[in-house]
Parts: C-alpha cells; sequence; structure tokens
C-alpha cells in the first residue's frame, strides 16, 4: 500500500526586542546563567507582568506579512504544566483568542507554487534551559531564557513531503529576517520548530494519527527527523500494528526519533485567562500604520528581480532568500554591473568564498563597487573572464580595487592581433599533427588550440581575438 505523509509545522521565534516580553530583563545571548533575571521572570509571589509592546508590533507586522487577520481583541492565558524550568509552574500563552489567524505563506517546489495556511500566530514567553551535561549526578537550571518573547506560528497541515518543510521553514525565516522580528538564528534558538506528522493510504481524506517531534533546530534536521518519523510509521503500519499518539524526540547522533512521553491534548494542560493581564485591544489605526511600513517581501521581491532584471526565477528566488544578498545585488547593479553578470559571480565566486570563511552577506569583506568595478574590465576588454577569478579573489582577499590589482600584477588582456596571431603560429609549428587533424574536420581540437594559446600568453590573450585567427588559419 502507498502512503502519503501530512505533515504541520509549529515554529518558534524569539523575536527581536531587547527585554522580554513581560518585565524588563535583556534578551542578549550568552550571559552568564542567572544574571538576566528578576522576581517577574523567575516566579516571585507576588509580582505583576506587564507587556512589551514592541513584541505585539512584531508580532502584528508578522501577521500582516503572511496575510492573517488581525484580531482587534485578544487575550493571554496560562498554560500549566511542571517542569523544572519553568519557575511559575505554568507559561503565560496564547489559547483560544490569537493575536493572528488564518494566513499563508508560499513556497515552490520543483517549479510548482505551494500555498501552506497558516492557523494562527500567538505570543508566548520561553521557558528556562536545563543544563545537563557534564554535572555528575545533578542538572542546573538557567533562567535567562525565561520570559524571552516568542511568537509560534502554526501552520495547516498542507505539507506532503520532507522537503516541503524544509522550503516553507526557509521562506518563513526569510519573511521574518525581512521583517527584522526575528534573526533567524537556529544555533542559538532563535528559531526551532516541533513537527507534527502522520500517514495515510494515497487518496483516504481521513488523517492518521499524528506524532509530535520536538525541538528540532536546523533545516537539516528537520527534513532528516521527518524522513526517518515517515519510514518508522509506514514501516509499523506495513507490519500490522497501529501508531501511537505521543511526542518524540529527534536524536540527531543517531539519526533516530524516540518517544519521549504520550502527547498530550489541550485540555491536559487547565488553560485559563491569565488573570494579571488585561485583554489586549489592538487600534486599527496602528495596524494600517504598521501595514504601510512593512518592507517589500520576498515574494514581491523576486517578481520584480525576474520582470525588472531579466533574472531567470531560481536565480531571483536565491537572491532574495536572504535580504542582505539582495540589497548586496542591487547595489552592485546600482554601481553598473549588468545583473546577469552580478548574479552569477554572487552565487559562484563570492559564495564560494563567503562559505570558506563561514561568512554571510551581513559582513561580506567586498563592497558590491569593487565587483561591478571588475565587471566593466571584463566588459570594455581590459582582462578576461579567466583573469578575472584571479582579480577577483585578490580584491575580495585585500580590499583594493580592481583596476589597481590589474596594473600590479600586469594582468591586462592582450588584444593586440599581431601579439596574438605569433602566438597562435607558435602553437600551430609545436603541434602539426594536431593542426592538421584540425584542418580535416576535428573540430574539438579548436579548444586544444585555445587553452596551448592561452597557456603560453599566461592567460591574457583575448579567446574572441583568437577563436577568430584560429578560423582564419583553417580557412587559409
Amino acid at each position: 500500500m502507498k502512503y502519503e505523509p501530512v505533515i504541520g509545522l509549529e515554529v518558534h521565534a524569539q523575536m527581536l526586542t531587547e527585554t522580554k516580553i513581560f518585565c524588563g530583563c535583556s534578551t542578549k545571548f550568552g550571559s552568564e546563567p542567572n544574571t538576566q533575571t528578576c522576581p517577574v521572570c523567575i516566579g516571585m509571589p507576588g509580582v505583576l507582568p506587564v507587556l512589551n509592546k514592541k513584541a505585539l508590533e512584531f508580532a502584528v507586522r508578522t501577521g500582516l506579512a503572511t496575510g492573517c487577520t488581525i484580531s482587534l481583541y485578544s487575550r493571554f492565558a496560562r498554560k500549566n504544566y511542571f517542569y523544572p524550568d519553568l519557575p511559575k509552574g505554568y507559561q503565560i500563552s496564547q489559547y483560544e483568542l490569537p493575536i493572528c489567524e488564518h494566513g499563508r505563506i508560499s513556497i515552490i517546489v520543483d517549479g510548482t507554487v505551494r500555498e501552506i495556511g497558516i492557523t494562527r500566530i500567538h505570543m508566548e514567553e520561553d521557558a528556562g534551559k536545563n543544563i545537563h551535561e557534564d554535572r555528575g549526578n545533578f542538572s542546573f537550571i538557567d533562567l535567562n531564557r525565561a520570559g524571552v518573547p516568542l511568537m509560534e506560528i502554526v501552520s495547516e497541515p498542507d505539507l506532503r513531503s520532507p522537503r516541503e518543510a524544509v522550503e516553507y521553514m526557509k521562506k518563513l525565516r526569510a519573511v521574518l529576517r525581512y521583517l527584522g522580528v526575528c534573526d533567524g538564528n537556529m544555533e542559538e534558538g532563535s528559531l526551532r520548530c516541533d513537527a507534527n506528522v502522520s500517514v495515510r493510504p494515497s487518496g483516504q481524506k481521513e488523517f492518521g494519527v499524528k506524532v509530535e517531534i520536538k525541538n528540532i533546530n536546523s533545516f537539516r534536521f528537520v527534513e532528516k527527523a521527518l524522513d526517518y518519523e515517515i519510514r518508522r510509521q509506514i514501516k509499523v503500519l506495513g507490519d500490522g500494528g497501529k501508531i501511537i499518539q505521543e511526542t518524540r524526540l529527534w536524536d540527531s547522533g543517531m539519526g533516530v526519533t524516540e518517544s519521549m512521553r504520550g502527547k498530550e491534548e489541550a485540555h491536559d494542560y487547565r488553560y485559563f485567562p491569565e488573570p494579571d493581564l488585561v485583554p489586549m485591544v489592538v487600534d486599527k489605526k496602528w495596524t494600517d500604520e504598521i501595514r504601510a511600513s512593512l518592507p517589500e517581501l520576498p515574494d514581491v521581491k523576486q517578481a520584480r528581480f525576474v520582470s525588472g532584471y531579466g533574472l531567470p526565477e531560481f536565480d531571483a528566488d536565491l537572491l532574495v532568500s536572504e535580504k542582505a544578498m539582495a540589497d548586496w545585488f542591487e547595489a552592485a547593479v546600482k554601481a553598473g554591473g549588468k545583473p546577469n553578470s552580478v548574479s552569477n559571480w554572487m552565487k559562484g565566486e563570492l559564495v564560494r568564498l563567503l562559505n570558506e570563511e563561514n561568512k554571510s552577506f551581513d559582513d561580506c569583506p567586498l563592497a558590491p563597487e569593487q565587483l561591478a568595478g571588475m565587471l566593466k574590465l571584463i566588459d570594455n576588454g581590459t582582462i578576461s573572464g579567466k583573469i578575472a577569478k584571479t582579480v577577483f579573489d585578490e580584491i575580495y582577499k585585500t580590499g583594493k580595487e580592481a583596476e589597481v590589482v590589474v596594473k600590479e600584477k600586469g594582468l591586462v588582456q592582450i588584444s593586440d592581433s599581431d601579439e596574438i596571431e605569433k602566438a597562435v603560429d607558435d602553437v600551430i609549428a609545436k603541434s602539426p599533427g594536431e593542426f592538421e587533424r584540425f584542418k580535416a574536420g576535428e573540430e574539438k581540437l579548436a579548444g586544444f588550440f585555445v587553452g596551448q594559446v592561452m597557456k603560453l600568453t599566461k592567460g591574457k590573450a583575448n579567446p574572441r581575438i583568437v577563436n577568430e585567427l584560429l578560423k582564419k588559419k583553417l580557412s587559409s
């Protein structure tokens, strides 16, 4: 029997506020344990939370950017459960009245556009962190993260493969970063997801029994965890067993999901309205002001790059995946670089060098104007495409302008026909057998002769002129 996976993601995004959601403690990452706490976020008796307005603004921005309806009336709820890193014994979250509902994210998989529904976006506080490693028989608690503002972005069960899930997360991360509401740093836990997955016989409308996989913190692990869990469920059903509704953890070292606990239902958390916070009444005029301030988002920018710059859709999609990358591209084009040339050098040589140094376009050492300057030298025939690779590496490493590097290293392209003809004649004289075969119609030897001429001229000969002279020699 063939089975179809059904996947929904619950993405937790840490909001880029300077302080926590209900108190004034810093949200800075990496500080000494328990140095960013106060009586509010460690749950001391008698304290009262106060909502961070910037967190509410960020949630509204995200809802508007994803086509959600913004609830003009919403409220917080207490989600009750016990865990050592939850000092109050409950988490302040939202339940029946979230701030945003019914949105969507568009993804492209194998050239097909898929609309993935967003059920809701709600705000909540993060819990602290349990530390077990290298502690002997003890565990320690760091409450620096307790009270850090989160958005939980819950998708509809519209995803049908691990790859679609990854593309959805990548697009969502790009939107959040464009908006400036989340840095998307998965290594630091700023963006993580819980995945709900089930399988059903192909063609069946009813969903199967779902399993939740908790706290996956990389695109690669999302794909691997879902792939493993789908195969596991299909095997259980194929062997005549039943899927148990449960929560499982992804073990990245073993490459497997492992049972953690039975899956809770909403009533297990005993939700009730948060008595220490008044309901939120959002002014429509304020939401309209936020809507007017939204930046150009990835989908709109991608369409503009295709129509305005004539880029292939794949290239445009890659360039807009990071706002810093898209901005870098436009700056290079504005400085005089031809769009397709800029795109090719960026996704080829520049991305290669950045990856080697584990850098992103946010901290790219090469200025867009430097690439544009080098491309002008190619266009006017000063350097060849082959020499340009040497020039590019040098301007990236030294920060010098392309013209300076070309002069210092004597890399100016040879375009003098007489000088190149001497080199062509010299190569032909040294390879008479190959030239006879070339004249007899073995056209692939043209590449051999061009290569030998370029070697003789140390890559400086103008390839166009070399090819023209070879054709002339062949016809004579």
